[in-house]
């Protein structure tokens, strides 16, 4: 059962991601530090993603943060196209 709900979180993480790059659209050609950062923030959750479990629960704490920083950066470039 575990491993089916970490397949399935996994595979909800990535549909998210997709989907939240769909909606970011013309922002992310006229923000390109941004989207360098979110490209490298969303590299570095798939290697998050593929390590090994065993880290006393810092793998997960880092790939928590992680997901937070994916959010304010496309929190950040969808303000910056409102005119922030």
């Amino acid at each position: 059962m575990q491993k089916g709900m970490k397949t399935t979180t996994v595979v909800a993480a990535l549909a998210a991601t997709l989907a939240a790059g769909v909606f970011i659209g013309e922002a992310l050609a006229a923000q390109p530090h941004m989207q360098e950062a979110l490209d490298n923030l969303r590299a570095a959750r798939s290697e998050l993603l593929q390590a090994s479990h065993n880290k006393a629960g810092h793998r997960a704490e880092a790939l928590r943060l992680t997901n937070a920083a994916i959010r304010e950066t496309e929190a950040g470039m969808e303000a910056a196209d409102d005119g922030y």
